[in-house]
């Protein structure tokens, strides 16, 4: 059993249901942690587990998540939660009104703490960010990013949908292989 350490319900559902597929339980441990502003996701995920390594007993999930957009040289990145409470769907469409490159990406970086090991994770989900806010799932920016190849933004996508191409879901692929290797071990 591993506890997700998030506050974000979208995040833990997301991530709780393609762990289930690989018979992996996963544990809400719903409450918040220190985030350094810096400029990669792995320096934040890699800074929090110096604090819940004290704070959380037994095996541990962290994220962090955002979204690159190429016209602003991947701002906001790192920020991408901070710009999403600020400025939301709207305020970013906002920005990008009239911009020929439309390119983002989604990533995310998962530390895995087990006894005294820290693993971490990548996944990333290269698309673009849509005209206007198109659907009702998900959370965050989904209602703007389209993944390539697809017609829908994530937020009009059904969680099943959702989870066979995003960041987070291929994420959650490189850390089921990692837990399945060390099985076999």
């Amino acid at each position: 059993m591993i506890a997700f350490v998030t506050t974000n319900e979208g995040k833990f559902r997301e991530v709780s249901t393609k762990l289930a597929e690989a018979h992996v339980k996963l544990v809400h441990e719903d409450r918040t942690y220190p985030e350094i502003q810096t400029d990669r996701l792995e320096k934040v995920v890699r800074f929090a587990a110096t604090i819940l390594d004290d704070q959380i007993r037994g095996d541990y999930l962290i994220d962090d998540s955002g979204l690159f957009l190429e016209e602003f040289g991947g701002f906001p990145g790192v920020y991408s939660s901070y710009v999403y409470k600020r400025l939301a769907c709207a305020g970013v469409l906002k920005l990008l009104h009239g911009a020929r490159n439309r390119a983002a990406r989604f990533e995310t970086v998962f530390l895995l703490r087990t006894s005294e090991e820290h693993d971490v994770f990548h996944g990333e989900c290269r698309g673009s960010i849509a005209e206007r806010e198109r659907g009702s799932g998900g959370f965050g920016f989904d209602p703007i990013f389209v993944p390539e190849g697809a017609t829908k933004t994530f937020a009009e996508m059904t969680l099943t949908e959702k989870n066979a191409v995003s960041h987070r879901a291929r994420a959650v692929d490189a850390l089921v292989a990692h837990l399945l290797a060390r099985k076999e071990r």
